[in-house]
């Protein structure tokens, strides 16, 4: 619920001053900022969408979605990334235009709205500090770009102004630019690990062999598969041999040391020493196979 009201709150604070930065830009004449007006524009209807993919992820599973509805998240984050790449290669497109054909800028108009932009960009940045998602960590780091870039403004505006050289302003939009690209392709990794069903990073599939094989009972553990719904709810299915006949005491054991490994949701199948394991079967027979084609 936190997460669902930062992001409106953001969304809300980035369209309305969307509209603000526009009207500046036509009233100073900047190019830079009417075309910075236009990527916070891009940058709000993103945090719409992600604000809406983060309160349907809330609802409950159903017939339909039997895990529930946790990746739309995942998918409001995805289109947030990808925006905010796009929009960092405009901004850095935007720069060396601006370097190869320098234009008259009014700074005091710029200062003033610079220092409007830093404040209000930075209120949602603090807003949307906070979290349980990764697409809201997207959305922050939609606002701390808006945060830097208003700064970079801000200061380009006071030096240009001093200097009278308009190259400083591009410079620093070009640093800018490059700095949001670099985080935001990281988050985009982070978000295809998810969608590939990667092994949590902070989870050692051996580490947690080892330890489930210390547990008194366990005689074995195999076909392990751990993955990740949204990077913070962990779901694991594994095999154990046991000749054990209180599963129920040695369930509960297995499911303690997971959530050690911060897996919350377990699906074990328990099976008896002498039990020939389907998958163990399955392996077999492609090997087989694979050894009668090679001859």
């Amino acid at each position: 619920m936190k997460t669902e009201k930062n992001i409106l709150v953001a969304f809300l604070l980035n369209i309305l001053f969307s509209i603000i930065e526009f009207i500046g830009g036509i009233i100073t004449g900047s190019i830079a900022i009417i075309s910075d007006a236009i990527h916070d524009i891009g940058d709000a209807i993103s945090i719409g969408i992600s604000y809406f993919l983060e309160k349907k992820s809330k609802k409950r599973p159903d017939d339909i979605y039997t895990y529930g509805y946790i990746r739309y998240s995942i998918l409001g984050a995805l289109i947030t990334t990808l925006i905010l790449i796009s929009g960092s290669i405009f901004v850095f497109l935007g720069a060396i235009n601006r370097i190869i054909n320098p234009a008259f800028i009014n700074y005091n108009g710029m200062i003033c709205l610079a220092i409007f932009g830093t404040i209000i960009n930075f209120i949602a940045a603090y807003i949307t500090k906070e979290g349980d998602s990764l697409n809201q960590k997207s959305v922050n780091l939609h606002m701390l770009e808006d945060v830097l870039g208003w700064i970079v403004v801000l200061i380009g505006a006071i030096l240009m102004k001093i200097t009278n050289i308009y190259l400083i302003d591009s410079i620093m939009s070009i640093g800018v630019a490059i700095f949001i690209f670099i985080h935001a392709l990281n988050n985009l990794k982070d978000i295809l690990d998810l969608f590939l069903e990667k092994i949590p990073k902070e989870i050692s599939l051996n580490e947690i062999k080892e330890h489930l094989l210390d547990i008194q009972g366990i005689i074995d553990v195999h076909h392990i598969h751990i993955w990740s719904i949204d990077g913070y709810n962990h779901y694991a299915t594994m095999h154990i041999i046991t000749k054990q006949k209180d599963l129920k005491k040695l369930k509960q054991k297995i499911k303690e040391e997971l959530l050690k490994h911060s897996i919350n949701h377990v699906t074990i199948e328990f099976e008896d020493a002498d039990e020939l394991c389907q998958e163990i079967i399955c392996s077999s027979n492609k090997l087989k196979v694979k050894h009668h084609h090679n001859h």
